[in-house]
């Protein structure tokens, strides 16, 4: 019998709500498939920063490093707004995703047949899209150096500094050609290099790694403007995209908004040997704990466990597969219900993902 050890981060707002209706799926998924589940529960985030002063303790980094996967599901709020850049929730996240030297953070997008309606672009336009944007993680503004804000009030100066090494740019290339080699062979990387020097490079990198390593693959070159123009008029005509780290940040949001809700984005970030999977939605506050979140992205989080690391692409595909089949038969949270639907709760949403599931396995 297979054993599954997973690091669990329910975090802040939201984060508890939708992990719970996740953890369901993933506990009736190793019953079924004989995997021994074991869950490490730890604070995180806001969770993190009143319990222990900070949002991520030196324990739960290291006990990143020997879990087989860690699950996390939302950090941050207002209450922690004012606390320094350095002591929010989101620095925790950074920290993990250094620490576990996750480079590569994989977003599929897609616009599921049933809610063609809750997309805002136009049906026609919009109808079928699928495709992954695949973000370097660790890299760039929000990792490089120096960074600060000096000088005396009205004269200060904020500075942040983009930075990549050729081997950063190779990593998260190999990595996306690999993706994009086992979809469509068809390969965007989104730079800035006709004004950013480090660009210029990350586009002669890719290049170069295309035609040395990946020649099967079609690979082109689009501005981070353009992308995020063309992805709201065409956005059937994408597969894989791969981008630095804030273009990724960026463009992977405005992808959620074209599906009709940032709920049902699920996502996982993979290094050479550990993978932290996160639905991309935030905390929410505004609805925690009210039973109104939809555990969607997060249940299909653990979709991206199963396929990345189990390597169960069939138990990931009924999963999914699941999540599908509700949403065909009409269930909504109400991020996604039109009015006049009925509108399920989390709990009653993860119930329905349960019984379709079961379905599948019978």
């Amino acid at each position: 019998m297979a054993t599954l050890d997973v690091l669990v981060l329910e975090g802040d707002g939201i984060g508890p709500e939708v992990t719970a209706e996740a953890l369901r799926v993933l506990n009736r998924v190793g019953k079924f498939a004989n995997i021994t589940v074991n869950l490490e529960h730890a604070d995180f985030g806001g969770v993190s920063i009143d319990k222990h002063g900070e949002p991520i303790t030196q324990a739960v980094l290291d006990r990143s490093l020997v879990a087989h996967a860690t699950l996390m599901g939302a950090c941050g709020g207002p209450k922690w707004d004012a606390l320094p850049t350095d002591k929010r929730p989101e620095k925790g996240l950074l920290r993990l995703r250094e620490h576990m030297e996750v480079y590569a953070n994989l977003r599929p997008a897609k616009l599921f047949r049933a809610l063609a309606d809750a997309s805002p672009l136009k049906a026609e336009r919009a109808a079928g899209f699928e495709f992954v944007v695949v973000r370097e993680l660790v890299g760039g503004l929000y990792f490089g150096k120096p960074r600060s804000v000096q000088g005396a009030p009205g004269q200060r100066v904020g500075v942040n500094t983009m930075t990549y090494t050729e081997s950063e740019i190779v990593r998260i290339g190999k990595i996306a050609f690999e993706t994009a080699r086992l979809r469509k062979k068809k390969l965007l990387s989104v730079d800035k290099a006709n004004v950013l020097e480090v660009m210029a490079l990350w586009r002669d990198v890719m290049t170069q790694l295309g035609k040395t390593q990946y020649p099967d693959v079609e690979l082109s070159h689009m501005y981070v403007d353009n992308a995020a123009m063309q992805l709201i008029l065409r956005p059937t005509a994408f597969d894989v995209l791969v981008m630095e780290n804030m273009f990724g940040d960026i463009l992977s949001d405005l992808s959620a908004a074209a599906t009709g809700s940032i709920g049902l984005l699920p996502s996982a970030a993979i290094g050479d040997k550990l993978a932290l999977y996160e639905p991309i939605h935030g905390s929410a506050p505004d609805i925690a704990g009210q039973n109104k979140a939809n555990p969607l992205a997060a249940i299909m989080t653990v979709a991206m466990l199963l396929e990345h690391t189990l390597k169960r692409a069939d138990l990931a595909a009924a999963v999914n597969g699941a999540v599908e089949d509700v949403l065909d038969a009409g269930a909504r949270t109400g991020d996604i219900a039109k009015p006049g639907e009925k509108v399920l709760g989390t709990r009653q949403m993860g119930d329905v993902v349960l019984q379709a599931l079961e379905r599948r396995f019978a």
